[in-house]
């Protein structure tokens, strides 16, 4: 009988224990979620920056390319910004104001490839490749 009891306790304690670390595992995982919402959301909040995270740059030509923008901030400062990108490579810019800035594509002798305006206004990755 007392064994019976002594089981019964046993069962009943390791119960309660896996219902405590159920509940536990319950609130750790509302805890992760709400979090990832709150990093989501700041996400989403970013649309209103002015500055965009990454413009990247592709080079499908034979040869190297300079890539070179010019373009103004809010304050009116100029801001340049130059690209050395290998064949086949890729190279990105990092936290750069929107706006819309002049372009130029440079040759390894100096000739300029293309040349153009393009306004930046979100991430984007241009391809730079024979026409």
């Amino acid at each position: 009988m007392k064994l019976k009891l002594i089981v019964s306790m046993l069962l009943f304690f390791s119960l309660i224990n896996a219902q405590s670390d159920l509940q536990t595992a319950i609130k750790g995982g509302e805890l992760l979620l709400n979090g990832l919402s709150i990093f989501r959301a700041g996400k989403d909040s970013k649309s209103d920056n002015k500055f965009i995270e990454s413009v990247c740059v592709k080079n499908k030509l034979v040869d190297k390319i300079t890539f070179r923008i010019t373009g103004k901030n809010e304050e009116g400062d100029e801001i340049k910004k130059e690209l050395v990108i290998q064949k086949d490579g890729k190279e990105c810019l990092f936290i750069l104001p929107k706006g819309i800035y002049t372009y130029e594509v440079v040759l390894p002798n100096k000739d300029i490839y293309k040349k153009g305006e393009y306004k930046f206004d979100e991430e984007v990755v241009i391809t730079i490749k024979d026409d």
